[in-house]
């Protein structure tokens, strides 16, 4: 059986079993882009990065890393996989065609593609994708013309994607709830000589155990002088006394994720702990206040950085006071439809959803990291997760 016929098997009893979302949530979400592409003058959108594919259609896979797109017109949907996906395309995605290619042959992608694209005039493309390959697009152009791409497409849809609708909102819920689990069950085995990889094993447990699917970044657990390091994780390395450890985890439910901070001291928390967890409370409440609609990203992050400037000169942190979270595959849980940092002057909007990552660092020393996933609303930023923003220490710790 080839890959065409596996296909016709499957859609006979199974095709669209697997949708995420209703048909009238993926119609207004469709809506919403092509007037958008009209207002913009784009013909067709040409997009490769999985989390748009599955937002407008519902297709989604663990094998992100093959070439696969969604050429998006005022009238048809056209979604293009390899011969391996062309069964999760089946059961998963609402679309008017699917174009299958060999998974072997990369080769057979562009004449199809181009066919496709021909009769449009101004193509859109997400032109900082990851997943926009090189190879296909230099293709495309040298057929159709350079000229009819614009790479504004990702543009175009990220401002669709920020604002989330009630069925959207409902999947962060959940993903929220079952992440609470997670820290809970990690935290709780938290004491010296427990190694970093048995806490992230525990929490990854409880997150699968209570619903999550394959999550867009692994649980994060590091400990002491280690959780001073950004974006190191668990390496088997065993807690101490009276260090702290960092937890950041975020389940997937329907690809949203949530993600929350906690930082565990498996022991006594020193004064300079506590003194930099206060203030990332303290940063918390400030941004939330500040998350209303109509006030900009840069209102809001200049507004945490007059909070954190007491410490700016001892801490490290990133810059960014939050960034959307939404519907992502791996390696990473952040949407990229927005960041709250200085200098982005977009507005806050009802519905908008932020994971406020603050995170304290001593260099060489010690990090204490606190988190939540916040909707924005009228009233400001309201917390999806239920962090309580104070430093852990386990019972079971002395």
């Amino acid at each position: 059986m080839d890959y065409q016929a596996y296909r016709q098997a499957l859609a006979a009893t199974q095709q669209g079993s697997e949708q995420p979302f209703t048909p009238q949530e993926f119609t207004s979400r469709r809506r919403e882009v092509r007037r958008r592409m009209h207002q913009m003058g784009i013909d067709a959108l040409l997009l490769t990065d999985p989390a748009d594919l599955y937002y407008l259609t519902g297709y989604h896979t663990f094998e992100v890393s093959v070439h696969a797109c969604l050429v998006v017109t005022a009238e048809r949907l056209v979604l293009q996989v390899p011969s391996i996906e062309t069964g999760p395309a089946v059961v998963t995605a609402l679309v008017d065609e699917i174009l299958g290619y060999r998974w072997e042959s990369i080769d057979e992608v562009v004449e199809p593609l181009a066919e496709t694209l021909a009769p449009h005039g101004v193509i859109g493309l997400d032109a900082f994708n990851a997943g926009l390959r090189h190879g296909v697009i230099g293709e495309l152009q040298s057929r159709l013309g350079a000229a009819r791409f614009r790479n504004d497409g990702g543009e175009l849809l990220d401002g669709v994607r920020i604002v989330k609708s009630a069925a959207e909102l409902e999947c962060l819920r959940e993903s929220a709830r079952i992440t609470s689990l997670g820290l809970g069950a990690a935290e709780a085995i938290i004491e010296p000589g427990v190694t970093d990889n048995q806490v992230a094993a525990e929490g990854a447990r409880a997150m699968l155990a209570a619903g999550s699917e394959f999550m867009s970044l692994q649980p994060i657990v590091t400990s002491g002088h280690r959780s001073g390091t950004i974006h190191v994780n668990h390496k088997r390395r065993t807690i101490e006394q009276d260090e702290p450890v960092f937890l950041e985890f975020g389940a997937a439910f329907q690809r949203y994720t949530a993600p929350m901070m906690r930082t565990v001291v498996a022991g006594e928390p020193s004064r300079d702990m506590l003194v930099l967890g206060e203030l990332c409370r303290e940063i918390g409440e400030t941004l939330c206040t500040a998350m209303r609609p109509g006030n900009t990203f840069d209102e809001a992050a200049c507004a945490a950085e007059a909070v954190l400037a007491t410490q700016a000169e001892r801490v490290f942190f990133s810059g960014v006071f939050g960034y959307a979270v939404g519907a992502q595959f791996p390696p990473s849980w952040v949407e990229g439809t927005g960041f709250i940092a200085r200098g982005q002057m977009r507005t806050f909007e009802s519905d908008m959803v932020f994971h406020l990552p603050l995170c304290l660092r001593l260099p060489g020393e010690w990090g204490i990291g606190l988190s939540d996933t916040v909707r924005v609303t009228p009233e400001g930023g309201v917390a999806l997760t239920d962090n309580d923003w104070r430093l852990a220490t386990p019972v079971n710790v002395s």
